[in-house]
């Protein structure tokens, strides 16, 4: 059995947490099927059981008049050029709205059977159109279309299927919830300070990493920094602005803040389980989050967790025994539950144990890798 699957991010082009999942999965898959990945980029990888392909859009769009209409223009361009060579494979697996054209071109003209994964969903991020503009209705309409055409619709948190369901019309038996995962292997507790004297980490600090974007809630942790024990540095590792404009905001907003250390780079995963390892407390502020990988990634390595409850992370983080849960924009809150930590080092640690024993248990790659297989051969 072959699988292709269709995203715009694939290694060494990684983002986000959409990204960081099809790089595991696809890599574990092909460890019991053959994998094919077509991806936005120049990849091009040819291994035994997984061969990964990069798309470019079409030169002729950079001379598009309106910047406005770039992104939905190439994005197109580069679904066209998959489905194109969409030959030799059993099963469409896309990801994100990215890719989603693909697939729904692929299942209607080779009449294969597609799976999408759902990350998270366009209707419940309104703040988008800040960053696509006018595109964003173009985005959500892919997403709807390749959603309700799909034969299974894979939810990476029960949270996200409750969305799916009231967003889109699709019957319930045709979604199935596979958590995200991680490599164990990889990450855990490892107490080194390379990443920390590079960048004048030399106190007790607390961690907040992901995209530069107002789902994030990186405003609340920048308005809690006024709140939390003086002694403490905030360190925010960031990447990928939505938009300019947000990320000069949050700029403007940290400067203010001489506790905080900002990281304003993608770092290597090595450096990212260094930070997390040697972190009291990591810190999930955001204001919507289907899953949040940067949850299990932390608990892997053992760091006690303050997180917003919102979304799928009340399915991954266990107040009170993996770490502490606050109301979705709160600093003051949010300040609280980190100061607590701070102060019951000993609590922090039980935590930050619990963690790593409640990744082990839930979200493995290999159990995730053998659920998908699993859903291919039911609709075959």
């Amino acid at each position: 059995m072959k699988v292709t699957m269709l995203a715009k991010e694939y290694p060494p082009n990684v983002y986000g947490g959409a990204g960081v999942h099809l790089r595991h999965l696809a890599h574990e898959l092909s460890r019991i099927m053959d994998v094919e990945v077509k991806c936005f980029g120049n990849q091009n990888i040819k291994e035994k059981h997984l061969k990964v392909k990069g798309y470019q859009p079409c030169d002729r769009l950079k001379e598009c008049n309106d910047p406005h209409f770039y992104l939905p223009f190439s994005t197109i361009s580069i679904n066209l050029l998959m489905a194109r060579d969409m030959i030799d494979t059993d099963i469409i697996h896309s990801h994100t709205w990215y890719a989603s054209f693909a697939g729904f071109l692929a299942k209607r003209l080779y009449k294969l059977p597609l799976v999408v994964t759902c990350h998270s969903i366009e209707p419940s991020r309104p703040w988008k159109e800040e960053q696509l503009g006018r595109a964003y209705q173009l985005s959500s309409w892919l997403e709807k279309t390749a959603i309700e055409s799909a034969d299974r619709v894979i939810a990476v948190s029960k949270n996200v299927k409750e969305d799916i369901l009231k967003h889109f019309n699709i019957t319930e038996d045709r979604i199935v919830v596979i958590y995200n995962g991680i490599d164990l292997n990889k990450w855990k507790e490892t107490l080194t300070d390379f990443t920390k004297k590079e960048y004048g980490i030399d106190h007790d600090y607390i961690l907040f990493v992901g995209r530069t974007t107002r789902q994030k809630g990186m405003i609340y942790l920048i308005e809690a920094a006024d709140y939390i024990e003086k002694d403490v540095q905030i360190v925010i590792c960031t990447s990928a602005p939505d938009t300019k404009e947000v990320e000069e905001e949050m700029m403007q907003k940290m400067i203010q803040k001489k506790n905080i250390i900002w990281i304003n780079k993608l770092l290597r995963e090595e450096q990212y389980i260094e930070l997390y390892s040697g972190a009291v407390v990591f810190v999930c502020p955001s204001i919507y989050e289907p899953f949040g990988i940067v949850n299990i990634e932390a608990m892997a390595c053992k760091t006690p967790i303050v997180a917003s409850a919102v979304g799928g992370i009340k399915e991954v983080v266990i107040h009170e025994e993996t770490g502490m849960l606050v109301e979705p924009a709160k600093p003051k809150q949010l300040a609280y539950y980190i100061n607590h930590l701070l102060r019951n080092r000993e609590l922090a640690r039980k935590l930050g144990e619990n963690g790593r024993k409640r990744v082990k248990e839930h979200f493995s790659w290999t159990s995730i890798a053998q659920q998908t297989k699993n859903l291919y051969e039911s609709i075959l």
